[in-house]
């Protein structure tokens, strides 16, 4: 309950859906400006909390837990100009993921429209994994995790077991390391392999 001008911990908890706990963790990180006692010891918390709280929230999720901590201590602190140069910057950073985003659906498009068919191979050649990973530009270990996660079918040579790539399992290994290096997760990367061996690329990179 609020105490004349003053709100109490669950208020705020209550506001935005948290737990008490997770208030004062909000408090002990600095999210939000000093919190003054009553003289038996109870937080006294104000509106300028709440808004605090819930502009804090809003930070989290935009920018990350870090982020914010670091936005909202120079906001209490009265380093205005420190707060904004942070927001600017994740802005930045934000542009920066956006375009190369763009590039890596360019490049993703291209790939798609040289990817072979399954009843028209180019090339027979068929390469180890080692030599596949070089060709590509990726670690010998990543190439056999992505095997792990079902992304990659390379064939087995009769009698060494050899792992090969063919020019498929080359062209979709470089789909894979293009869309982990753009951070894609599996299932996204999944996805887009599935809609690409479907014949639907323009899916794929929409």
């Amino acid at each position: 309950m609020t105490v004349g001008r003053y709100l109490r911990t669950n208020d705020l908890a209550r506001s935005i859906g948290v737990s008490v706990q997770q208030v004062r963790n909000y408090e002990a990180d600095g999210l939000l400006p000093a919190v003054g006692r009553s003289p038996s010891g109870y937080r006294r918390y104000t509106r300028q909390h709440l808004v605090a709280l819930k502009t804090a929230r809003h930070l989290i999720d935009a920018y990350g837990g870090q982020r914010a901590r670091r936005i909202m201590r120079a906001v209490h602190q009265g380093r205005l100009s420190d707060a904004l140069a942070l927001i600017d910057e994740r802005h930045a950073e934000l542009a920066e993921k956006r375009l190369q985003l763009e590039q890596t659906l360019a490049t993703l498009s291209v790939l798609a429209e040289q990817l072979p068919s399954e009843t028209h191979p180019r090339f027979s050649q068929r390469l180890r994994v080692g030599v596949a990973a070089r060709l590509v530009g990726v670690r010998v270990s990543a190439v056999r995790f992505w095997e792990q996660q079902g992304l990659l079918q390379p064939i087995r040579e009769t009698g060494s077991k050899y792992r090969l790539y063919d020019e498929r399992q080359l062209r979709r290994l470089r789909i894979v390391a293009l869309l982990r290096q753009a951070n894609y997760d599996f299932a996204a990367i999944r996805t887009t392999l599935d809609e690409l061996e479907a014949g639907q690329p323009q899916r794929a990179v929409a």
